[in-house]
C-alpha cells in the first residue's frame, strides 16, 4: 500500500473511532505510520477537564504529573502563545528549568526532536498534537518538510473525534463551498497571507474574511487551519 493510500485508510479509521480506547489505538497506528518514536494528543475541554492519549511511557507521564512539569514545559508554554505548528527547536529552552526538563524528557525516551500542532477549539478549548523522535537535525528537517501537511491534517481530525466525546456536543455538517470560497481556501492552503489572497482575488480583506468564515462554518471546522485540512482531505480544494 502506497503512502497516500495508507494515509486515506488511516483517516477513514480515525473517522470511525469511537471512545477513548479507539483513539488510543488510532494514535498508535499513526505513530507507526509516520515511523516516529512517539505521538501524543492532549486537550483541555471547555469546562477545564483534561484528556490525553499517546505513546509516552507510563513512567514519563507519571513523572510529568508528579513534578508538575506543565508549569515549565516550553512546548506547552510556547504553543499556547502560537496558532501555527512549531518545531521544538524554535521554542525557548534557555532557562535552567527548561534545560533540566529537556534532559529528563530525553532520558525517558521522548526524543531530541519534536513538532507540535496547537489547536484552538470551541469555547476556549486548547489542544496539542505532538510528534517526537530521536534523530539528527538534518533528518528531522527532512521529515517535517515531507510530512507537515499530513500531520496538521491528522491533528485536526483527531481533535474532531475527541470533541465528539464531549457530552451534549452536536456534530456540525459540512456543505458545498462556493467557487469564491474554494479560491480563497486554495490560496490560503498554498501559504498566501490574507493580504496576498485578497490582492490575488481583487477583493478587500473584509470580504475575504467573510468567505473564509463561511467556508469554515460549512466545513464544521474549528479554525482556518482546520478548515483547510478538511477541505484538502475531502477533495474540495487541490494544491
Amino acid at each position: 500500500m502506497g503512502k497516500i493510500e495508507r494515509r486515506e485508510t488511516l483517516l477513514g479509521e480515525l473517522e470511525q473511532a469511537q471512545g477513548l480506547e479507539a483513539l488510543q489505538a488510532a494514535i498508535v497506528g499513526l505513530r507507526d505510520h509516520f515511523r516516529v518514536d512517539h505521538m501524543v494528543y492532549h486537550w483541555v475541554s471547555s469546562n477545564g477537564e483534561q484528556f490525553g492519549c499517546g505513546t509516552y511511557s507510563d513512567a514519563w507521564v507519571q513523572r510529568y504529573v508528579d513534578r508538575d512539569y506543565l508549569r515549565v514545559d516550553p512546548v506547552i508554554i510556547g504553543c499556547y502563545q502560537r496558532f501555527h505548528p512549531v518545531d521544538w527547536k524554535r521554542l525557548d529552552w534557555s532557562s535552567k528549568a527548561a534545560r533540566a526538563f529537556q534532559a529528563e524528557a530525553i532520558a525517558h525516551g521522548v526524543g531530541n526532536q519534536g513538532f507540535s500542532v496547537p489547536i484552538r477549539g470551541p469555547v476556549g478549548q486548547f489542544a496539542l498534537f505532538t510528534v517526537s523522535h530521536d534523530c539528527s537535525d538534518e533528518d528531522w528537517v527532512r521529515f517535517t518538510e515531507e510530512n507537515r501537511r499530513d500531520l496538521i491534517l491528522f491533528a485536526h481530525e483527531f481533535n474532531v473525534r475527541a470533541l465528539e466525546l464531549e457530552p451534549g456536543r452536536s456534530p456540525e455538517q459540512s456543505r458545498a463551498l462556493s467557487p469564491r470560497e474554494i479560491d480563497a481556501m486554495t490560496l490560503v492552503a498554498l501559504g498566501y497571507s490574507r493580504a496576498q489572497v485578497a490582492e490575488t482575488l481583487a477583493i478587500s480583506e473584509h470580504t475575504l474574511r467573510v468567505y473564509i468564515e463561511s467556508a469554515r462554518s460549512k466545513l464544521g471546522a474549528l479554525n482556518t487551519t482546520h478548515a483547510v485540512a478538511r477541505a484538502l482531505s475531502r477533495g474540495l480544494i487541490v494544491v
